[in-house]
């Protein structure tokens, strides 16, 4: 069935979602039903990963920040069997991001399992949307700089995808008691910062600002938001609410400044700060440029 919602109530909806709406509150701010509700988040979700695919090309960056976010899909891990355990669309699922520390701009994101055919698949992507040095001779600070948790499968990934094009360095942190605590992390007892390649200052290994992204995301897509019913059923679902908001997030969001003289400023849009567009969007303009 043709889709008979006009302009105006589509973009209603898409605000309420990327606002941290569930389904059924949008349902119940709106009027509109909610299999219409998904059907339209699937459909613009799934052009807004269309777009960041075209557009997201030779995106200038001097250091790349990259994390993984739990989520889970249908069910969490511990309550599935063990055929259910052999699917990758249902359980426990990562999001993958690779953050532009500059301009705060999502340059990569890949949902799946946290295994390493997931961490090669963000990788290769990462690696296709950012621009690297000619040669291996570049001086060193003309490489970009990768930094990482320390999950295992990043340095041999890392390695066989960017060779000496980059540097990379892995930040590792230790807790007190890393059993205190469900849902925030305990007090961390120290950091070790591991040079991989090329980083002469370990200092500026970090990952402060995408782990900071984390809480956004929890904040804004209710499917990452802890006990709460609005988690996905379906990993298309999933992967279009997320397409959607980092997409947004991109051309739309204005964060405000933490610090300095313009404490408190809205700064530019990320896709501004990165240069992939001259002006301020709003929701209006993503959807007609993801929909047109």
């Amino acid at each position: 069935m043709a889709n008979v919602l006009t302009r105006e109530k589509q973009l209603m909806i898409l605000k309420l979602l990327v606002e941290g709406n569930s389904l059924r509150a949008v349902t119940r701010i709106t009027g509109v039903h909610r299999t219409t509700v998904m059907n339209l988040m699937v459909t613009v979700g799934s052009k807004c990963d269309e777009f960041m695919s075209r557009n997201l090309r030779d995106v200038k960056t001097k250091h790349v920040e990259i994390d993984e976010q739990w989520t889970w899909v249908l069910k969490k891990n511990a309550h599935m069997t063990a055929a259910e355990k052999m699917s990758t669309s249902i359980g426990d699922q990562y999001l993958f991001i690779g953050l532009e520390q500059d301009s705060r701009l999502i340059i990569a994101h890949t949902i799946g399992k946290r295994n390493e055919k997931t961490t090669r698949q963000f990788i290769a992507q990462l690696a296709n949307r950012i621009v690297l040095p000619e040669s291996v001779n570049e001086p060193v600070e003309a490489k970009p700089q990768l930094s990482t948790d320390g999950w295992n499968c990043y340095p041999g990934a890392i390695a066989d995808t960017f060779g000496s094009l980059v540097q990379y360095g892995q930040i590792i942190k230790n807790y007190t008691d890393e059993q205190m605590g469900r849902y925030a992390p305990p007090d961390i007892a120290k950091c070790d910062r591991r040079r991989h390649q090329f980083v002469e200052n370990l200092m500026t290994i970090c990952t402060s600002h995408v782990e900071r992204f984390n809480c956004t995301t929890r904040m804004f897509v209710k499917r990452f938001c802890r006990l709460t019913l609005a988690f996905s059923k379906k990993l298309e679902n999933l992967n279009a609410a997320v397409s959607l908001y980092i997409a947004y997030y991109n051309w739309c969001w204005r964060s405000r400044e933490n610090d300095g003289p313009n404490a408190g400023r809205f700064r530019m849009t990320p896709a501004v700060q990165a240069g992939l567009t001259d002006r301020l969007w709003k929701i209006e303009d993503l959807y007609d440029a993801v929909m047109g």
